[in-house]
């Protein structure tokens, strides 16, 4: 049985969470506390080993709150809620250490939370395994990394997978990349529509490649990383241009890293450089299945340093790869098979 708190100023909101909470047979709402000092009160007596905490509290926020249960000898995983009017802020937990978030109901409740249902129990199992950074997150930026120029029209692309425990990984990875990074990149994080946005803002004042969130048409280009926006799939063209679509959800994503890896691999072949890391469920593993059909390399993030192994589980598994790499090597590990591969 996991036992969950749900932290939220509003009763009536706890109540529905609870209900749906408990209609799983594996979960337990061991408590509800109404903000965070009363949540931080409680965690000693409880010892949940999920929460849910809401950002926008009286007394004590969700941020100031997911501080301190950060800094707890051991901490608890956390899974944030919040409005979409909350966006930059969703990013800032994600960096201190909240291992995801849920967009929080909103108009017809009924229909939201059960739109929002089955993601918000997936995670609260997926986090019971997670393993909590305390650490603050290091930048690895290289002074001296230099990398030689690509022939225009043949310039590699690194495509990148990622869910729960992505966001702060993904900063990790990108801070190392130099500004003339001479690959495209194409990021499918799993991530609810209203959001890629500002974390694609969020990653491009953190590393000095250019990020956007992608839209219909983008070309793939150098030193430019494409973001799926939440809610649409992304595919590559045979031209090497985006193209986005409300297809049905795959894994119950929407966008899907498997959709952008496939119809990427035959047009870049072995220009591909396809990376999975830290993310719970099966996504990726067809996509870097393709990738290695076409020739292209393929690494995984290492367990040491994933907060939640099934993506890269998966496709290790499937056996669509070539390293398995800790997060902190992986950015130089591709900067290295640029120099020699392409």
């Amino acid at each position: 049985m996991i036992n969950v708190l749900i932290v939220d100023d509003s009763a009536f909101m706890r109540q529905v969470f609870k209900k749906k909470i408990e209609q799983d047979p594996e979960l337990n709402v061991v408590g509800t506390a109404r903000n965070g000092a009363d949540a931080l009160d409680k965690i000693p007596l409880l010892k949940p080993d999920v929460i849910t905490l809401d950002i926008e509290m009286p007394v004590k926020n969700g941020i100031n709150t997911l501080q301190e249960i950060m800094a707890l000898p051991e901490p608890i995983p956390v899974i944030m809620v919040s409005a979409l009017d909350n966006r930059e802020t969703v990013i800032k937990t994600l960096e201190i250490g909240a291992f995801d978030f849920i967009p929080k109901p909103s108009g017809s409740i009924s229909l939201d939370i059960d739109e929002i249902s089955e993601d918000l129990l997936s995670k609260i199992k997926a986090a019971t395994n997670c393993k909590i950074k305390k650490s603050n997150l290091i930048s690895l930026r290289s002074q001296s990394h230099e990398i030689k120029k690509c022939q225009k029209n043949n310039f590699p692309v690194v495509a990148i997978g990622s869910s729960s425990g992505g966001p702060r990984a993904l900063k990790q990875v990108f801070s190392v990349f130099p500004a003339d990074f001479p690959a495209g990149i194409i990021v499918v994080q799993h991530m609810p529509a209203g959001f890629t946005a500002s974390f694609a803002n969020h990653l491009d004042q953190a590393s000095e490649v250019t990020v956007k969130e992608a839209e219909d048409g983008d070309m793939i280009k150098p030193g430019q990383a494409l973001i799926a926006p939440g809610g649409y799939h992304l595919e590559i063209t045979d031209s090497g241009r985006t193209t986005l679509n409300k297809k049905p959800t795959k894994w119950g994503v929407r966008p899907c890293v498997d959709y952008m890896m496939i119809t990427l691999a035959p047009v870049f072949k072995e220009r591909c450089i396809g990376i999975i890391l830290t993310g719970m469920g099966h996504d990726g593993a067809q996509g870097m299945t393709a990738i290695k059909k076409y020739n292209g390399y393929g690494i995984v993030e290492d367990r040491t340093t994933a907060l939640v192994y099934g993506m890269p589980s998966s496709t290790i598994k499937a056996g669509a790869y070539d390293e398995i790499t800790p997060l902190e090597q992986i950015p130089h590990r591709i900067i290295d098979l640029i120099e020699r591969r392409y």
